[in-house]
C-alpha cells in the first residue's frame, strides 16, 4: 500500500492535482484503498489533453453548411411502403437486426432515486421505460417468431441497479440469453482552474461519456465478436425514455438496406425556429447537426427542419468501424455537487465544473451520406426528461395513449 501511495503523490504532483489526497489522513483503511486505486487508474494526461482540445458550441461558417436530402415518411406511397417494408421484414426475420438502448441515467430530473430506465408510470398498469421497451421487442417477436439481441447500456452508477431490476422482474418474460448489459464508460469531471472535483473525500467525480461512446463502450465490453458471431448486419441505436421509439422499424430498415447506406436517422420536423434545438445538414459536405444560428439569414428554412430524435441505424461494418476511430470530446459547463476545501459537500447554486461528453452525431462525418427519415413526432416522440417542460411523464403518456387508442 506505501508503494501504491507514493505512486499516487508522484502522479498528482506531475499533474498539480495534490488536493484530491487532502482529506487522506482522515479515511478508513477501505476508503484509502478505494481513492488510491481510482487515482493511480486514472489517466491524467488524458485529462489534460480533453480539457485542452475539448469544443464548446461554436457556430460553423454558413458556407461549409449544406441542406442533407431528406425522406418523408407520410409523403410515401402504399406501394413504397410495402416494397421497403418487405425488405426490412427479411431482414428481421434473419435475424440481422440488433438493438442497442442507452440507459446509463439515473432518474433525478423526474424527482426518482433509481436508474431512469426503471422509472414507472401509470399506463394502467403501471409500467417501466424498460418495459415499455421490451413491449417494443415482444411484438417483433410475436409477428416474426424471433427474438432479437437487446444490448443494454448502463453506467457505473446504475449497473447492478438495472441488472437486479431486470432479474426481479424475470427480464419481462424475453429470453434472459438475449439480453446483454454494457457499462458506459466515464470521465472525470474538472472544476473553471482544471482540478478534478471529489464527489466523496475518498471518490473522485465522474461523469459518463456520452451517448457517443456506446461504440467504445461496446468494444470495451467484448460485445464485438457477437456481431459477426451472430449474424448481425444492422444496429438501431435509441435511448430508453421515448416511450414511443420503435426499436425494430420495418420501413427505416428496409429504407436503409434498399439504398444501400451504412447509417442512417430519423427525425422530427422543427417547427419553431427560434428554439435551440440543432438541425441535420451537411458540414463540408459530410452528414452532421449543426446549431441553426450557422445557417446564413438568406437560407430556405425548408431545406433544414429536421431535429434529431435519437433514432440511429448503422451497418454492422460501419459501428465496428466507429470502434476504432476518436469522436471529440464536448465540454458542457454544469452545476455538480463536490467536496469542498474543508471536506463538505456543497451543493452550488449556478454551473461550477466541465463536464465531457461524446455525441453519436459526430460519427456522421465518417461516412458520405445519411439516410434521413421524417416520421411524424405524435406517431414516435414521446420523450420523458423531467417533471416540468414540454417533455415530462404526463405529456409521454398522453402521447402514448392515443397512439395506441387506450382511451
Amino acid at each position: 500500500m506505501e508503494n501504491e501511495l507514493c505512486k499516487a503523490k508522484e502522479i498528482l504532483k506531475e499533474y498539480n492535482q495534490e488536493h484530491l489526497l487532502n482529506f487522506y489522513d482522515e479515511l478508513t483503511e477501505d476508503e484509502k484503498n478505494i481513492l488510491i486505486s481510482q487515482i493511480n487508474s486514472t489517466d491524467f494526461n488524458k485529462v489534460n489533453n480533453y480539457y485542452n482540445e475539448s469544443v464548446t458550441a461554436t457556430n460553423i461558417s454558413s458556407d461549409r453548411i449544406s441542406p442533407i436530402p431528406y425522406i418523408s415518411k407520410d409523403k410515401l406511397s402504399n406501394e413504397e411502403i410495402n416494397n421497403y417494408t418487405k425488405v426490412g421484414e427479411n431482414s428481421i426475420k434473419n435475424g440481422e437486426l440488433a438493438i442497442i438502448t442507452l440507459a446509463g441515467g439515473q432518474g433525478t430530473r423526474l424527482g426518482y432515486k433509481g436508474p431512469k430506465g426503471t422509472y414507472e408510470i401509470e399506463v394502467p398498469p403501471k409500467k417501466s421505460l424498460f418495459e415499455f421497451a421490451c413491449d417494443s421487442l415482444k411484438e417483433v417477436q410475436n409477428k416474426y417468431n424471433i427474438s432479437l439481441y437487446w444490448y443494454i447500456m448502463t453506467s457505473p452508477s446504475n449497473n447492478s441497479a438495472t441488472q437486479k431490476y431486470f432479474e426481479e422482474h424475470n427480464y419481462f418474460n424475453y429470453p434472459k440469453e438475449k439480453i446483454k448489459f454494457f457499462v458506459q464508460n466515464t470521465f472525470p469531471i474538472i472544476d473553471t482552474n482544471a482540478k478534478i472535483i471529489l464527489e466523496t473525500p475518498y471518490s473522485i467525480k465522474t461523469g459518463s461519456n456520452g451517448n457517443g461512446d456506446v461504440f467504445k463502450s461496446f468494444a470495451a465490453n467484448g460485445l464485438v465478436e457477437d456481431l459477426d458471431k451472430n449474424n448481425i448486419k444492422w444496429i438501431f441505436i435509441g435511448g430508453i425514455d421515448n416511450i414511443l421509439l420503435k426499436l425494430a422499424d420495418t420501413l427505416f430498415l428496409g429504407l436503409a438496406i434498399s439504398g444501400n447506406y451504412s447509417i442512417a436517422s430519423k427525425s422530427i420536423r422543427k417547427t419553431d425556429f427560434s428554439s435551440p434545438e440543432w438541425i441535420f445538414a451537411n458540414v463540408d459536405s459530410k452528414p452532421s447537426i449543426v446549431n441553426p444560428e450557422s445557417l446564413s439569414p438568406d437560407a430556405d428554412l425548408n431545406l433544414y427542419n429536421q431535429t434529431n430524435m435519437l433514432a440511429h441505424l448503422f451497418t454492422a461494418d460501419a459501428f465496428k468501424k466507429l470502434v476504432t476511430v476518436p469522436l471529440p470530446y464536448h465540454r458542457a459547463f454544469k452545476k455538480n455537487v463536490f467536496i469542498n476545501s474543508e471536506g463538505m459537500k456543497e451543493v452550488p447554486l449556478r454551473p461550477n465544473s466541465f463536464k465531457f461528453e461524446k455525441f453519436i452525431f459526430d460519427s456522421f462525418r465518417f461516412f458520405d451520406k445519411l439516410l434521413l427519415l421524417e416520421v411524424p413526432s405524435d406517431e414516435e416522440f414521446a420523450p420523458i426528461k423531467a417533471f416540468t417542460g414540454n417533455e415530462t411523464p404526463e405529456t409521454a403518456l398522453e402521447l402514448y395513449k392515443k397512439y395506441y387508442n387506450l382511451e
